[in-house]
């Protein structure tokens, strides 16, 4: 495990951030305290960056104390690939907390998430390719590729509202996630096609 933070800005810029080493909490830190905590910060801070420094500590800390949660994903179809695991939804509540898991050989759209996210890889290897919107005359949503980082289990990457990647299991075995994200533009959500460099809602 490398234990490291990633803050992936809107531009495709990454920078460690943090201490990723998390002392394991003296008593059982609960999704619900989690939830609560991070609702608070939510209220406190209003721009991503902060909201992301503040928040990837607590998630580090759920997930070494809450090892329940590490095995709380779906084996994905082979057809699709993917599988998504809900383990918190509310409506109207500003938060949402998944489990992602990818099979080898699959690689995820191009895409941003339209709010602020949080992704610990908890198993696999996995490569997460950032990229830079470059509006051009004749193609408005041009999109470079910035960089690339390869995530190990433990490793951390924070993403703010707009900062674009694509996803991509390395290895043989499949990649599990825990993933947290704030509440979705949907207006603000894109899939990007480097190829004819266009872009389409997501």
């Amino acid at each position: 495990m490398t234990n490291q933070n990633w803050l992936v800005t809107d531009h495709g810029d990454r920078q460690p951030f943090g201490n990723p080493d998390i002392p394991e909490p003296a008593s059982y830190y609960r999704l619900y305290r989690f939830l609560t905590e991070v609702e608070d910060i939510l209220a406190t801070f209003h721009d991503d960056v902060s909201r992301l420094q503040a928040i990837t500590p607590l998630v580090r800390k759920l997930l070494i104390s809450s090892y329940w949660l590490q095995m709380e994903y779906k084996q994905p179809s082979p057809d699709q690939g993917w599988s998504v695991h809900f383990l918190y939804r509310e409506h109207d509540f500003p938060l949402t907390v998944q489990m992602v898991c990818w099979l080898p050989g699959q690689t995820s759209t191009i895409h941003n998430h339209g709010t602020w996210g949080i992704v610990a890889l908890i198993g696999g290897q996995e490569r997460n390719r950032l990229w830079c919107r470059q509006p051009q005359p004749d193609h408005p949503d041009h999109i470079d590729q910035a960089d690339e980082v390869i995530l190990n289990p433990g490793d951390v990457i924070a993403l703010t509202s707009n900062a674009i990647h694509s996803v991509e299991p390395l290895g043989d075995e499949p990649t599990v996630s825990f993933n947290l994200y704030g509440v979705t533009n949907f207006q603000q959500r894109y899939a990007f096609d480097v190829g004819s460099q266009t872009a389409k809602r997501f």
